[in-house]
């Protein structure tokens, strides 16, 4: 869907949408609208006591009087900041988009926030429709173009454009890769795909599964061996300073059957989103190229398929990771750390970050603590924790922070060797967390475990149904405040 920006003024075609704060009062070109249609839009708002609640909406179809199509009224609430009006411009889309109206025009009533409307539309308007072939046109979205008339048009525009055009993309960019099934994306492919970044001016190189042997990533490639696919791991670095970089680290595990640890039938469709957290990382790299970023960026990420058969890691086997360390494998379901303890401690080794924030749909257990609201955050530097904490309160993609303490590194206690890469089932997510901390040292480090955000059943505002492209924003904002202020 196309966005762009306009002075204000009432439409000749196409759908209306006005804007009315708490209380329900229509002031400025909502009250002409209104006075133009004989009252009858004040009249639609008291039959149905709508009183200007932030995102309620009420239609009104081809009111005599005006020239719009329809008229759709929101409500923005008492304070309507950012925030708000992204969820705003994100209601409107999906009020219209089936409406069958090919054009709407937003009064937006203040400024400092258009852009951000417009920005919250165009996140919503994303769809993932490539294989479906049956559709109806009723079911298809007609809205091709929202138009956001605002006192400071031209200032929004040049915002828009500058980063929130930037943001759609990246978003869409993650959100694809995650969509996709597992019979098309698979390592290769997916790599394949990450050599886009190359025309933003991203530097990608690919490690092929020789490359990965002769490294000696072992408790990755551990994961990869049931599978016919081979591995990959991908470096995608964005020079855009001096300074020592910030690593970026994504699990990507393409599909995840548990491999020998097999999961139960019911929803294992669904593990082809459990490479979310490196699409997150991919996303945020074409985010932060896209807007020629003050800084220094090193992404990671370790693609491969977790699959049962006769060349498949045993519960029980020793490997040796790429740090030295050695783990014993008790389930091969908990593969994503050992995709992760590889990646840390290269990029850590070869590229010396100043801070290293990793992201993975690791475990259930995190699901099971916040449900789809949070993501939960480990981190051993306080500062790192705050910034991250920061930059997801202020694009709502939130964390809570978890522990981490020596009681729960020891459940990771094994007999015959270093650790194992399980603990008991209680506090699942935090020995998880635990397990990566033995690879990062004593660089500033943050985990997101994102196993309850990266995809999502219930539409929010300005996050359709599927993948969620979580963590996109959450990063390009931290690198944003952490290397660029």
């Amino acid at each position: 869907m196309k966005v762009s920006f306009a002075a204000p003024a009432l439409p000749r075609s196409g759908a209306l949408v006005l804007t009315v704060a708490k209380g329900g009062a229509l002031d400025g070109l909502a009250a002409e609208a209104d006075a133009a249609a004989s009252g009858a839009l004040s009249q639609a708002m008291a039959a149905s006591r709508f009183d200007g609640e932030a995102k309620a909406t009420i239609e009104v179809m081809a009111p005599f009087g005006l020239d719009a199509e329809r008229v759709l009224v929101v409500g923005v609430g008492e304070e309507l900041d950012a925030r708000l009006a992204e969820d705003v411009g994100g209601t409107v889309y999906s009020a219209l988009a089936r409406s069958g109206s090919s054009s709407a025009t937003l009064v937006w009533p203040q400024t400092g926030s258009a852009a951000a409307a417009g920005l919250g539309a165009a996140l919503a308007a994303y769809r993932f429709d490539k294989y479906r072939t049956t559709l109806k046109d009723k079911d298809k979205p007609a809205l091709a173009e929202l138009v956001v008339a605002a006192p400071d048009a031209e200032e929004a525009r040049r915002s828009y454009e500058q980063d929130g055009a930037r943001i759609v993309e990246a978003v869409a960019f993650a959100r694809d890769f995650v969509s996709e099934p597992g019979n098309v994306l698979y390592p290769e492919s997916y790599a394949d795909g990450l050599r886009e970044l190359e025309a933003l001016g991203v530097s990608v190189e690919v490690f092929d599964q020789a490359a990965l042997e002769d490294l000696k990533m072992a408790t990755l490639l551990g994961v990869a061996q049931g599978s016919a696919r081979e591995a990959r791991v991908v470096v995608m670095r964005w020079q855009g300073g001096e300074e020592p970089p910030i690593a970026l680290v994504g699990k990507g595990v393409t599909f995840d059957t548990g491999g020998i640890s097999i999961k139960p039938s019911g929803g294992m469709e669904e593990m082809k989103w459990d490479m979310g957290g490196s699409a997150a990382v991919a996303g945020a790299m074409k985010a932060i190229a896209g807007r020629k970023a003050a800084a220094n960026v090193v992404g990671i990420v370790g693609l491969v398929e977790n699959m049962p058969s006769a060349t498949a890691q045993r519960p029980g086997d020793v490997v040796t990771s790429y740090s030295g360390q050695t783990v014993e494998v008790i389930n091969t379901d908990a593969e994503g750390r050992l995709v992760l303890a590889d990646l840390l401690a290269y990029v850590i080794e070869r590229y010396e970050p100043h801070a290293v924030v990793d992201l993975a749909t690791l475990t259930g257990a995190m699901v099971m603590a916040l449900a789809h609201e949070y993501a939960g955050m480990f981190s051993n530097n306080d500062a790192l924790a705050e910034s991250l904490m920061s930059a997801g309160a202020a694009v709502d993609e939130k964390l809570w922070r978890f522990p981490l303490h020596d009681a729960y590194d020891k459940m990771l206690e094994s007999h015959i060797a270093d650790m194992k890469n399980i603990g008991p089932r209680e506090a699942g997510a935090i020995s998880a967390a635990q397990f990566l901390k033995r690879f990062v040292g004593d660089t500033p480090w943050a985990h997101l475990d994102i196993a309850g955000t990266a995809w999502t059943d219930k539409a929010r505002p300005t996050v359709p149904k599927g993948a969620t492209g979580y963590g996109v924003r959450l990063l390009d904002r931290l690198v944003r405040d952490v290397c660029e202020s």
